[in-house]
């Protein structure tokens, strides 16, 4: 059991490392783009994951599948349009990942296809890859504070709800930490991702 725990585990690292950085990489992409150049004046502007792992929260994920990297700072003032530059940079993240996911489905599907020797090992760590990406996607989609999805939420609400929802980052932790113990909850986060998951598959069973 430990073994295979262990296989697991360093199978793992290649997908949450390629996910954090392309997470946060994509995020100041899109911010400079739009106008703001914070990011490049604080070098997040790479993908060297120096620059965007956060060692506390990359430790907390490993132990408790529950973690964070370095937010990438921005200034929505900058932005040309306020609005769709927070949209478009909140949305950036998840949508890299799912990217990452799909070019690893592809990856694999077409060197398979060529009837290049596929180790369980190799099989694994892809599997992982596009895996983790897809969790990450619909993870940093929940709408609290400061995840992803309550970016894009609060472009949309009224001036005074979007305030008492950014008031709730204080609390998103203990928040998350007790929705992940609910059990529906953690069903439901894992049935998106299975659904995001074997939708890519099938896109790349087509293309294949």
């Amino acid at each position: 059991m430990f073994g295979s725990d262990l296989m697991w585990f360093i199978a793992g690292i290649p997908g949450i490392l390629i996910a954090m950085v392309v997470h946060e990489y994509s995020r100041a992409r899109v911010a400079v783009a739009m106008g703001d150049m914070t990011p490049r004046l604080m070098g997040r502007l790479t993908l060297n994951p120096k620059a965007h792992i956060d060692p506390i929260g990359l430790l907390t994920l490993f132990l408790v599948h529950f973690g964070w990297a370095k937010p990438v700072m921005i200034n929505p003032r900058n932005f040309r349009d306020m609005r769709k530059g927070e949209v478009l940079v909140a949305l950036a993240g998840p949508a890299s990942n799912l990217v990452i996911a799909f070019l690893a489905m592809l990856f694999f599907a077409v060197y398979a296809r060529l009837g290049l020797p596929v180790s369980q090992g190799f099989y694994t760590v892809m599997q992982l890859l596009a895996l983790i990406n897809v969790n990450f996607a619909v993870f940093n989609m929940i709408p609290l504070p400061p995840l992803d999805g309550s970016r894009v939420l609060m472009a949309f609400l009224p001036g005074r709800w979007a305030y008492e929802l950014m008031r709730l980052e204080r609390y998103t932790f203990i928040i998350l930490i007790l929705l992940i113990m609910v059990g529906p909850f953690a069903r439901l986060l894992g049935a998106v991702s299975w659904a995001l998951y074997s939708t890519l598959a099938a896109v790349v069973g087509l293309l294949i």
